[in-house]
């Protein structure tokens, strides 16, 4: 446990020491967000109606950005060989790259969210759904995205495989998601949606690091 604390705190300290990461992931997501006024229209029915969409698909993208350099900055200084050295699992550096991940831009994302949310004049009713179904939706791309970097390490145009490979896996979320907070505007309970998405991430937990550990191992060997 303390080798797994050890590289928790390793990842956050780099996360926070090279803070344009975090910051270019929230700002594409607010600005990304912001632009869709300008596009449907100001009218508040519309754009209420496609809030929950919005942020969604804003929030997914933007958490994407900082995923190639996962593993990727390790693997070309050679910090990645010195963490497989250290002891530690390959399945708990995997695991800790992802919570790493989820607390560098996938905390800062959902925090971010009820401002968008609210510009985007969504109902207040219908926030806490969006935010606990973001909650369960950016753990589980934090764990699809570190199982993506590993596949995807030392490969040729990696940053463009990571996407591809990465935006399919996260369909069925995107579609739960939205529709738990939908379900809030058609007055009925988010409650069904909710659980699946918290079914899809205890599911993800186990399976993603053990996936992403195979793929460091293959990546390496």
């Amino acid at each position: 446990m303390s080798r797994f604390l050890a590289l928790l705190s390793r990842e956050v300290r780099l996360a926070v020491r090279h803070g344009t990461d975090t910051l270019a992931a929230v700002l594409f997501f607010v600005l990304a967000a912001s632009q869709f006024p300008f596009a449907v229209g100001p009218e508040p029915e519309v754009l209420g109606h496609i809030a929950p969409g919005v942020v969604w698909v804003t929030a997914l993208l933007a958490a994407l950005l900082p995923l190639d350099r996962l593993f990727g900055a390790d693997y070309e200084d050679g910090s990645l060989d010195l963490l497989l050295l250290s002891g530690l699992p390959v399945t708990a550096l995997a695991a800790g790259k992802a919570l790493a991940h989820w607390l560098v831009t996938g905390l800062p994302l959902l925090v971010a969210a009820a401002p968008v949310a609210v510009m985007l004049r969504m109902s207040p009713a219908g926030l806490p759904a969006l935010l606990a179904g973001l909650f369960f939706g950016t753990i589980v791309l934090s764990l699809l995205g570190t199982t993506g970097a590993a596949l995807v390490l030392g490969a040729r145009r990696g940053g463009v495989l990571l996407p591809l490979l990465i935006l399919p896996l996260m369909a069925p979320v995107l579609i739960f998601g939205v529709a738990a907070a939908g379900a809030v505007a058609g007055g009925t309970s988010p409650q069904p949606y909710l659980l699946l998405l918290a079914a899809m991430c205890a599911g993800a937990l186990p399976l993603c690091p053990l996936a992403a550990a195979a793929g460091l191992r293959g990546a390496l060997s």
